[in-house]
């Protein structure tokens, strides 16, 4: 990360910096992840780790142009989906929209920040968000977004599934972010997908639009070893860091409208005497 993304983190500040260097203007950018299984070859803090690199590049990148702050990450999300595979944490949705109402309700009070990019590193916290960045939105008065790194890039992933779970397009980004931790050689050798019928299972119980399903992660119907996607040893460093530039570059729009004063302004603060962010 360049040094100007580190100097905008947030926790590396001081007491004295909050009021000097933060004003009404500037946007708390802040990750959400998850603990959960992903698959014999990435580790349990993958969205995570997603999440908060982004993030971090993210504020690297245009902090200085919209006065951007990275905030500590929060490593745990909603991940009922992978409750039959060990090392799983999953809140449940109170405790979730609770936890994250606090954490922003304080860094309000805690500064003169009044827009909030939240950056989601799990898809299963997806439609919560969607419903809490309203809530918070309207609660504290404050401009809010939610961008998904994995899906915000439109840059194609060569896979032979669709890419839900650990498959060739998480595990292409986590080879550029963190290629320590990926264990490609813990895939069995014997490692094979049946993408016609798998497909099909996918698309009913998980990307289908009309109806929802209460899917897991370990139903072998739509998942092998957990991964829910193409094999991921079909995955690459260089794939992982295209998909990284082609979401940063996606990145630049939402964070101009996200910064410009006439827009997302909350009903609240246009009927009240509070001041415009």
């Amino acid at each position: 990360m360049s040094a100007t993304g580190t100097s905008r983190r947030y926790d590396l500040l001081t007491a004295p910096d909050i009021p000097a260097r933060l004003s009404r203007h500037s946007v708390l950018v802040l990750p959400i992840g998850s603990t959960e299984q992903h698959g014999p070859h990435l580790p349990l803090n993958t969205d995570t780790v997603i999440a908060d690199r982004f993030a971090q590049m993210l504020v690297g990148r245009y902090g200085d142009h919209h006065d951007l702050w990275a905030l500590p990450a929060l490593p745990y999300g909603l991940s009922p989906e992978h409750a039959w595979a060990a090392g799983a944490v999953s809140l449940n949705i109170a405790t979730f929209s609770s936890l994250v109402d606090t954490v922003v309700g304080q860094y309000v009070s805690a500064t003169a920040a009044r827009r909030l990019l939240i950056v989601n590193g799990h898809g299963g916290n997806r439609g919560v968000l969607e419903t809490l960045a309203h809530e918070l939105q309207q609660t504290h008065a404050i401009v809010v977004c939610v961008i998904h790194p994995v899906s915000l890039a439109p840059e194609a992933t060569d896979s032979e599934l669709p890419e839900i779970h650990a498959g060739v397009r998480e595990t292409s980004m986590m080879l550029a972010l963190a290629p320590d931790t990926v264990h490609l050689d813990r895939i069995p050798a014997d490692y094979a997908l049946d993408p016609g019928r798998r497909r099909e299972e996918i698309e009913r119980l998980v990307l289908r639009r009309g109806t929802t399903w209460p899917w897991s992660s370990g139903d072998p119907a739509i998942s092998s070893l957990g991964v829910i996607g193409g094999d991921p040893r079909r995955a690459s460093a260089a794939a992982g860091h295209s998909i990284i530039e082609s979401a940063l570059e996606a990145g630049a729009e939402v964070l101009a409208r996200l910064a410009d004063p006439t827009t997302h302004i909350p009903d609240t603060l246009r009927r009240s005497h509070v001041p415009h962010p």
